[in-house]
């Protein structure tokens, strides 16, 4: 059995959004979840107060709580965070959408119904990406959970277009005459508070820089310090390192339909990023 903890950043006023799925085996994920919460702990004692969630935003900025630290401190952790989870040995999937593309097809009521939302139109890129990832597995040991950060507005909506795929995505995954859709998905998904699940702090945390690299690369923004891109530049290597393959997200040729869809809305320069 495996879960999938997702997340998602720049869903406010970013011109790039990014939801990240990290795969976790049940039987590991306890390590990694302790692992986590031994890096919340000792960020607590650096800073000299509790620390129940990392929020990669201000923690990438120095706001709040995290003003104790230089830029170079918080540049080694996050060295260091990356390097942990690419020792994990977790597969991760992420999905992206330059937000001028989408609210342009928006606009023009170019968009199906199930994916008339940018929250949606990620999601269900996600649960795409593992179906398909998930269903070339030789000797796959079981399906996939998947867990989200709460989303009200779009769980119901979320929750039925799960239990009822529609079947322009079938191409997406190849579905065989025989097969069920989304047979890889156990269930319908899941919604939790991201301070008691931990490993949704760990797609979030994936997901920012995923997006800052994206913004500065697409050139949305300019760097806030000298060799910013640089250093997105390399933290993208190791994350690079762990991502599932991009034919899985991103196919350079041979798109369908369903998957030129979710290709001609993102940002060119997070298109090759796999393993």
């Amino acid at each position: 059995m495996k879960l999938c903890y997702c997340d998602e950043s720049g869903t406010g006023d970013e011109p790039i959004a990014v939801m990240v799925g990290v795969v976790v085996d049940a039987q590991r994920m306890h390590v990694t979840k302790q692992d986590w919460q031994m890096l919340l702990e000792k960020l607590s004692r650096i800073v000299e107060r509790p620390i129940p969630e990392l929020h990669t935003r201000d923690f990438y900025a120095g706001k709040d709580a995290w003003r104790a630290l230089r830029g170079d401190q918080r540049s080694a952790i996050i060295d260091e965070t990356f390097d942990w989870l690419k020792d994990r040995k977790h597969k991760v999937v992420f999905v992206s959408v330059e937000k001028s593309k989408f609210y342009e097809s928006q606009k023009a009521g170019q968009l199906k119904p199930e994916v008339s939302t940018l929250w949606r139109f990620m999601g269900l890129h996600l649960l795409l990406c593992i179906q398909k990832h998930h269903q070339s597995i030789v000797k796959n040991k079981g399906h996939t959970i998947l867990i989200f950060d709460n989303e009200e507005r779009e769980r119901v909506r979320f929750t039925d277009l799960v239990a009822n795929p529609p079947t322009w995505t079938d191409s997406y995954y190849a579905k065989r005459k025989k097969r069920e859709r989304l047979d890889q998905i156990v269930d319908v998904p899941y919604f939790a508070d991201s301070t008691e699940v931990h490993l949704l702090q760990v797609a979030d945390f994936i997901a920012f820089f995923l997006r800052k690299h994206a913004e500065i690369k697409a050139g949305y923004k300019d760097e806030k310090y000298e060799d910013e891109a640089t250093k997105l530049d390399g933290w993208l290597k190791t994350v690079a390192q762990f991502c599932m393959p991009s034919s899985v997200n991103y196919p350079a040729k041979g798109r369908c339909e369903c998957s030129d869809l979710f290709f001609r809305h993102s940002p060119e320069c997070l298109r090759k990023l796999g393993s």
